[in-house]
């Protein structure tokens, strides 16, 4: 059985008792675990929402103890304290309770201010740093360093564009002096979609840190928001070492093709999956799908909005090569409503432009929540010390083993020395400048992951629907587990009881017409047909089709149970069909080996699908009778009449 189809099943349970809410009554006990109302009232009416037909209280609660007590014959077998289990149940905690680690106002607010932006698009240009990279062989500076003193260049009057194209990371706007095209929202990440939107046309900004890479920007143009175009292209690429030769040739390609796809009657798409140089979009008639600004390189973008919807552009020269674009739709950006949805799977994207802005927001609400205290005066020290060189060896070693406490938050406290410790984990930063926010920033994180696993570790307690659902999976792991050890694995594995229980059972198997069972084998020739009727005579029947499969590989050996109709060449051999000719041209000659007629199974993998079913069952049956008998259960029927039902 699926997984995770098992696991939304809605028979589950809580985490552990100590979860259950006050003034929460119990209705059940199973093995010793308390059932608390709030929990079986939960999975009844998800349950209930679920059946095609209403389903009793008396009835639901009978399943749910069988339910209960499988989930007690894993707790007994350890399967909840196994490595593998631990580790997939964090991952699914941590999944579960990430929509209840968000500042609801502040979601909603940004899921507005993203509408906002996205009225509007802006010009970005940029000077861009990539961290972890040394850069142009002063391999002592730091890329904060390298940034800070082209930011101390231009604010002497350098020009943007002429250091851009010198120094930016990003070859791919630096040749154009830093410009990018426009931007709108959710393009890049937040801090650099901030610089641009918020920073005066004309102006530079200070270093912009999006984490690996440092940036300076130059506040652009403003526009209102285009919306979105719907294009195809035909892509005839050009090296970027092309020679000339190789350049004239690539254009009067392109030439060739465009007068072959605005001739009359012409079909776009049929050209671009023939000739277009981009394999990905041409599998899709060219298409590029729909798009915003700057979703595609500068020239494309301008040239795809300037089309009218159904129009053909002439080449357009990239960096990539020429483009043939025809515009196939568009659509303006549309109101809040229309765009909600996608909005929200952006913020929602764990990987997206906007967790981070999350994260800080639901760490500053715990802040106040813990009552979080800072030793404003020792963490001015601390960064004050790396002013010097960075966080190097020295400013390790004054450190490293401090117990003076930075912080206080509910009852913890977070020393000098622990910070030190999750610092250590991260590569030092050697520029003094660079230095303090970077101790900040390391700090913020450290404090709001420490305040986050404290309430995720609490939310269970404090929250009844976080607790159910966390419970519905940790119990549906254990299910899934354990019902794969009595029963489905067993009973695909055991052979000898799979045998047994066919033979006991003889008389529930029977087919309508009679089967051919035995070993077919075609060969390419008459002669290797020969060598294997001659050999087969001298093998024990046991070890027959092993061997033969060694010995002569270039004959087809198959195990068949077939009834009249089923295959062909078995037809031809056993009921008396005519003789055929095999449809598989390599091997014309063939024949039967042990060849038998039957009217009824012989053994259980002549009906193996049908037995293991049904042995799947006898097992879960035995399994249920010994758990009833090995685990106490109390059921409370007045807590019981009390479980509200929802309406259906």
């Amino acid at each position: 059985m699926n997984k995770k189809m098992l696991l939304m099943l809605g028979l589950a349970g809580v985490v552990g008792a100590g979860f259950a809410a006050k003034n929460d009554p119990v209705v059940m006990r199973v093995a010793g675990r308390d059932v608390p109302r709030s929990e079986f009232e939960y999975l009844y009416n998800k349950n209930a929402g679920q059946q095609l037909e209403e389903q009793s209280l008396d009835d639901y609660a009978e399943l749910f103890k069988i339910y209960k007590l499988k989930v007690a014959d894993a707790l007994a077998e350890g399967l909840d304290t196994t490595q593998a289990f631990t580790r997939e149940f964090r991952g699914y905690q941590a999944e579960l309770a990430h929509p209840y680690m968000v500042d609801s106002t502040y979601y909603y607010q940004l899921l507005r201010d993203i509408y906002g932006r996205l009225g509007e698009e802006v010009e970005a240009q940029h000077i861009m740093i990539f961290k972890p990279r040394e850069f142009g062989g002063m391999v002592s500076r730091t890329a904060y360093d390298i940034a800070d003193s082209l930011l101390t260049e231009l604010r002497n009057g350098a020009d943007f564009a002429t250091l851009a194209e010198r120094h930016s990371h990003d070859r791919g706007s630096a040749s154009r002096g830093g410009r990018m095209g426009y931007i709108t929202a959710s393009q890049t990440p937040y801090a650099f979609e901030t610089a641009v939107y918020t920073t005066p046309e004309g102006q530079i900004t200070g270093i912009v840190d999006c984490g690996q890479t440092l940036h300076i920007v130059k506040g652009g143009k403003h526009r209102k928001a285009r919306g979105q175009v719907e294009a195809q292209h035909i892509l005839k690429l050009v090296p970027a070492d092309a020679t000339p030769q190789q350049q004239a040739a690539a254009k009067a390609e392109i030439d060739s093709i465009y007068r072959l796809v605005t001739a009359p009657g012409a079909d776009f798409t049929q050209y671009a999956v023939r000739l277009s140089d981009d394999k990905g979009s041409a599998r899709q008639g060219g298409s590029v799908g729909w798009f915003g600004s700057g979703r595609m390189v500068e020239e494309f973008d301008s040239a795809a909005f300037a089309l009218g919807v159904g129009e053909i552009s002439e080449p357009v020269r990239t960096a990539y090569g020429w483009h043939i674009i025809k515009k196939t739709g568009a659509r303006p950006v549309g109101s809040y409503e229309d765009n909600v949805e996608a909005i929200r799977q952006t913020v929602d994207n764990p990987r997206g432009p906007y967790q981070q802005l999350l994260y800080s927001e639901f760490g500053e609400k715990l802040r106040k929540k813990y009552k979080f205290k800072e030793n404003t005066k020792l963490w001015k020290q601390i960064k004050e010390s790396a002013l010097d060189s960075g966080t190097d060896s020295t400013f390790f070693s004054m450190w490293n083993n401090n117990p003076a406490d930075i912080a206080t938050w509910n009852g913890a406290s977070i020393s000098a020395k622990d910070f030190m410790d999750y610092l250590s984990r991260f590569a030092s930063e050697t520029s003094a400048k660079a230095a303090p926010a970077y101790l900040q920033t390391r700090f913020d994180n450290y404090i709001n992951a420490e305040m986050m696993k404290r309430y995720r570790d609490d939310l269970p307690a404090e929250n009844a629907a976080y607790r159910n659902l966390l419970g519905e999976y940790r119990d549906g792991m254990l299910l899934f587990e354990i019902s794969n050890r009595r029963v489905w694995d067993r009973a695909s594995q055991d052979a000898a009881g799979l045998e047994a229980f066919f033979q006991a059972n003889r008389a529930d198997y029977t087919w309508q017409s009679p089967r051919v069972k035995g070993l077919l084998i075609q060969a390419p020739t008459d002669s290797l047909m020969e060598a294997v009727q001659l050999r087969i005579t001298q093998i024990p029947a046991a070890e027959a089709l092993e061997t033969l499969r060694k010995e002569f590989p270039d004959v087809k050996f198959d195990r068949v149970l077939a009834a009249q109709g089923d295959n062909i060449l078995v037809d031809a051999l056993a009921f008396g069909g005519e003789a055929v000719q095999n449809p598989d041209s390599k091997y014309p000659y063939y024949f039967m080996a042990d060849m038998r007629v039957l009217s009824e199974p012989e053994t259980a993998a002549d009906v193996r699908g049908q037995v293991t079913a049904d042995y799947q069952n006898e097992l879960e049956r035995r399994w249920i009778e010994e758990l009833k008998a090995k685990y106490p259960v109390e059921v409370f029927p007045k807590e019981l009449k009390k479980v509200k039902t929802a309406k259906r």
